[in-house]
């Protein structure tokens, strides 16, 4: 008996010694896992570019970033354009902003670091060099307020009139280098057989933005122009802003009959089809054009204003870029990430596989490029002055209005003074706000 009990007592030992080996060689595989969970860093990444091919490009470069340091998730989420503009917002407003994520470059990146929870990022410059002389200087600028750089730029952008040069040719036509010659040319293609000579997608409003920045940028006095941006100062009062809406409603009249029901990207498939031979289009829109191998294409700024007291030789655009969040816990490996990207292989994989530009030096080239992009780049860095994209230097409010407005005038439903009265209603208001 005393040996049975013995028998019994020895096998529970050895039940126990394996239990607690068990215990600390591993576990079970769901401990297992929940300690490996447990190790990951996790950063959250949110951007603006969900369609191909940069959502390709993003979880490419995620992947090779996960791959080279084991233990780090990056969790990625992106949306639209104006969905973006909208969440980015409210994220950074509240206890739930991203590590790291992307912002458009001066008054909206303004607005952002006037939160208190974007990180000044100068240091990542100053302590690295090697890295940070590879970035073309001027566009790290409006990425810089109050003496302190808040974000990396990574895309560099500008908006020209895209023309196609057969139908140019076949009309007889040069450059248009004023607005007369502008209307001029849009009548000639019009009575040549081209029914809708000038198109846009008129249901994206930041498109008008794009616009009536430019033209706004063109007429008005740069002190005025300063003046009005500012929501505390804003009056919007200037006759100028009401022949800027007339001019835009006299563009509007080459767009047909359809733009207002159609997007910035189904206007574009129209000029890559040949079917429009005019396009307001950004540079970053380059690569679209290869769909059509046939397409022989040329751009030029938007001409002058006779009546103009603005800089006709500036180049609407900005950069574009990243921010990281001052409140998170693994900014070291956000500013890690951050530089990984804006880099000189992944810049050069950008530019392959999206066809946009960077800000990186030398990372565009004729073998990885489509065309026009060297000739695009040059007219970026020699532009006398750049402009910003009206949605982002204003206050949104007052985008809004311009926008909805300009919408409202391609539908016929509201007249240049009543947009502009819009436009005025909303300046007071921030005004009162304050």
């Amino acid at each position: 008996m005393k040996r049975t009990i013995a028998a019994i007592f020895v096998s529970v030992i050895i039940l126990l010694a394996a239990a607690c080996n068990s215990s600390t060689s591993g576990g079970s595989p769901d401990a297992q896992a929940n300690d490996k969970q447990a190790d990951t860093v996790t950063l959250k990444f949110f951007h603006r570019w969900p369609s191909e091919p940069r959502n390709s490009y993003f979880n490419s470069i995620v992947k090779e970033f996960e791959n080279q340091n084991p233990g780090v998730k990056i969790e990625m989420e992106a949306v639209l354009n104006d969905s973006y503009k909208e969440k980015i917002k409210v994220l950074v407003s509240s206890n739930n902003i991203p590590d790291v994520f992307t912002s458009w470059s001066d008054t909206f990146a303004e607005n952002l670091v006037s939160s208190g929870k974007v990180k000044d990022v100068s240091s990542m410059y100053s302590s690295d060099p090697n890295w940070a002389n590879d970035i073309i200087p001027s566009q790290i600028k409006p990425f810089t307020f109050n003496g302190k750089t808040y974000g990396v730029p990574f895309t560099m952008d500008g908006k020209a009139f895209f023309y196609n040069k057969k139908a140019f040719d076949k009309a007889g036509l040069q450059k248009p280098k004023t607005w007369e010659e502008l209307i001029a040319a849009l009548d000639k293609l019009k009575s040549s057989g081209y029914d809708t000579p000038l198109i846009e997608g008129l249901q994206n409003t930041w498109t008008i933005s794009h616009y009536l920045g430019t033209m706004t940028q063109r007429m008005i006095s740069p002190d005025v122009i300063a003046k009005d941006y500012q929501a505390q100062t804003g009056q919007f009062t200037d006759p100028g802003y009401v022949k800027v809406l007339e001019y835009w409603d006299k563009l509007v009249s080459y767009m047909g009959p359809n733009a207002t029901s159609i997007d910035h990207e189904a206007a574009r498939n129209l000029f890559i089809a040949e079917k429009v031979p005019v396009m307001y289009m950004q540079f970053a829109e380059l690569g679209y054009l290869t769909k059509n191998a046939d397409l022989q294409f040329d751009f030029f700024n938007f001409p002058a204003f006779a009546e103009g007291k603005g800089n006709p030789a500036a180049l609407t655009g900005a950069p574009e870029g990243f921010m990281i969040s001052n409140v998170g816990k693994h900014q070291e490996l956000a500013e890690k990430f951050v530089k990984f990207i804006v880099s000189p292989d992944n810049a050069a994989k950008f530019q392959k596989d999206a066809g946009a530009m960077t800000v990186v030096k030398g990372s565009a080239t004729a073998d990885n490029s489509p065309k026009g992009t060297l000739q695009a780049i040059d007219v970026i860095l020699n532009a006398t002055e750049t402009s910003p994209w009206q949605d982002n230097a204003l206050n949104i409010t007052v985008a809004d209005a311009f926008m909805k407005g300009g919408q409202s005038m391609a539908a016929k439903s509201k007249t240049p003074q009543q947009v502009m009265d819009d436009v005025q209603k909303a300046a007071k208001a921030l005004h009162n706000a304050k």
